[in-house]
């Protein structure tokens, strides 16, 4: 009878364990079912022993049933997310950011940025535990450029990506899943952006901003995954950046080359492209004060307003001078010469205008060249300059003539911001050219302090509702076979009427702007939620340690 009673005890031991293995492999039959992905198979059914048999312990513990995730929610959306069952992830105590060995010189700057945000520890190991994040770099060739993926699964988060910039990138999709929803949603998100070029275009000639003021666009770029800053810092109104080889056309208050390698390091740090401009032939009114026998005159003897002589080659020098100054200061890929808005162009009849420019094009070119080539011919010597410091040559689109002798180098990509200009033509014509192009159609795009000349200051909803890149001039699209002609776009910031807001009204002016554009330069495809969830989200992530 003993050995009886003992073999039944052990039986039911037994199978109540067996009941409690199978409650695990099968948590909430009745749920699964329910949130079971399409296609995927039905669970196996319990035995009879397992639904019937008593309790191991007298008060179990329930196993969490999880539905299947949802996509997480940041500005940009994430292009792919494959939802799965379980917890998420959220920060915890003891939760490191961990970088392997291999990857920690190429990621140390992301991860210990990561840390900070998360309120997490941040090591070099090899070892990665349950709460941890783990960044890494994936073999050459694993995916576009800027591309990541971002899995949440057994408890930790792994960021993998081509390169430094697509992890980084990971890394701003988990802040914002962090802020937005409290934590990283279970599954995977595959994403990457749809155009290389994103970012904001800044005047600081004609308003001073602090370098404080200029890092905080910087930190507010990254997290929006905006990988551009263009820098205008000379104009009619003054020249902002220290100068050793000129000093005298500096104006005050202005960055010294200190601060700007400040900007160009945070900058680096958070893979952004400082995009320096020193417009010329026009725009140059700041040098020309210092320097009046530059000054662009017609026939009748009259100043024409921050336009160069540009037969004169003294001129050509002392532009040459400040880009080869300025070159070693901004360690990125891109150069702006600016190239727009020359008034010796807006004359009727600029050869009888300005006879000494057509002789230089004549001289230059060949009797039927004209003061249009002489223009086009100074770009091409500019590029010519800025080309061998690695740098890729930009310049405003009516910069770039029809019908001329000289032809701007294929090389120099048009920013495209008007069809209104005296030499602005739309912008099929440089697509049909092979153009490659920006867009900052100063329809959409053009934030002008002031709101001079009919500008209105762009809304956030209607970039978001109506803009697309192809959208380059008014509100018409140029053909889909063109977008890989189209490099981006960047919200331009121009401060004709300075004094008409102050920083901190101009960085809540652009707030939501910047956040429609990184949306509609990071996926090509209509966004799905409507503009007010947007909105709402852009306001949660803007809050504390957003």
């Amino acid at each position: 009878m003993r050995n009886s009673r003992q073999y039944r005890r052990v039986h039911a031991i037994a199978t109540a364990t067996a009941a409690a293995l199978v409650s695990l492999a099968v948590p909430g039959c009745a749920t699964a079912r329910e949130d079971r992905a399409p296609g995927a198979a039905s669970p196996a059914p319990a035995t009879a022993a397992a639904t019937t048999a008593p309790s191991a312990s007298p008060n179990p513990e329930p196993t969490p049933s999880y539905p299947l995730s949802a996509a997480p929610r940041t500005i940009p959306a994430v292009r792919e997310h494959t939802p799965a069952r379980g917890p998420g992830w959220k920060p915890a105590a003891g939760a490191r950011v961990v970088v392997a060995p291999a990857d920690g010189k190429a990621l140390a700057d992301e991860g210990r940025l990561l840390a900070g945000e998360l309120h997490l520890g941040y090591t070099e190991s090899a070892t990665v535990n349950r709460g941890d994040v783990e960044l890494a770099l994936g073999s050459k060739g694993s995916g576009t450029p800027e591309s990541y993926n971002l899995t949440v699964r057994d408890g930790r988060v792994r960021v993998t990506g081509p390169d430094e910039a697509g992890v980084f990138y990971g890394t701003r999709t988990l802040k914002q899943e962090v802020k937005s929803g409290g934590s990283a949603p279970e599954g995977t998100v595959r994403d990457a952006p749809a155009k290389p070029q994103r970012g904001l275009n800044l005047d600081i000639a004609r308003k001073y901003f602090t370098p404080g003021w200029i890092e905080d666009r910087l930190h507010e770029l990254a997290d929006l995954k905006l990988n551009q800053l263009g820098l205008h810092f000379s104009d009619d109104q003054a020249f902002r950046i220290e100068s050793d080889t000129h000093p005298e056309i500096v104006s005050t208050p202005h960055l010294s080359k200190a601060e700007v390698r400040r900007i160009t390091a945070l900058a680096a740090r958070l893979h952004i492209t400082v995009v320096p401009e020193i417009d010329s032939p026009g725009h140059l009114g700041a040098v020309l004060r210092a320097h009046p026998g530059l000054q662009l005159r017609d026939v009748q003897g009259r100043v024409v307003k921050g336009a160069v002589d540009i037969s004169n080659p003294a001129a050509a020098k002392l532009v040459d001078e400040l880009l080869r100054e300025y070159l070693p200061l901004f360690p990125g890929g891109y150069w702006h010469l600016g190239a727009d808005e020359y008034q010796a162009l807006v004359y009727k009849n600029p050869q009888a205008s300005f006879p000494q420019l057509a002789r230089a094009a004549q001289q230059r070119y060949g009797a039927s060249a004209r003061v249009q080539d002489l223009a086009t011919g100074w770009v091409n010597d500019r590029a010519a300059v800025v080309r061998p410091a690695g740098k890729a040559p930009k310049a405003w689109n009516d910069g770039f003539f029809a019908g001329g002798v000289v032809q701007a180098a294929k090389d120099i990509q048009a920013e495209y911001w008007t069809g209104k200009e005296n030499g602005a033509r739309p912008p099929l014509e440089y697509l049909r050219q092979g153009r490659r192009i920006v867009n900052l159609n100063d329809e959409f795009l053009y934030y002008v302090l002031g709101e001079p000349n009919q500008f209105a200051y762009p809304t956030g909803r209607r970039i978001y509702e109506q803009w697309t890149p192809l959208v380059l001039r008014g509100t018409t699209a140029v053909p889909a076979g063109y977008g890989g002609q189209v490099l981006g776009a960047r919200l331009a910031v121009w401060c004709d009427l300075s004094g008409a807001q102050t920083p901190a009204q101009v960085a809540e002016g652009i707030r939501l702007p910047l956040a429609a554009l990184s949306q509609k330069v990071w996926d090509a495809r209509t966004p799905k939620p409507a503009w007010v969830e947007f909105k709402a989200l852009a306001d949660r992530l803007r809050g504390p340690g957003g």
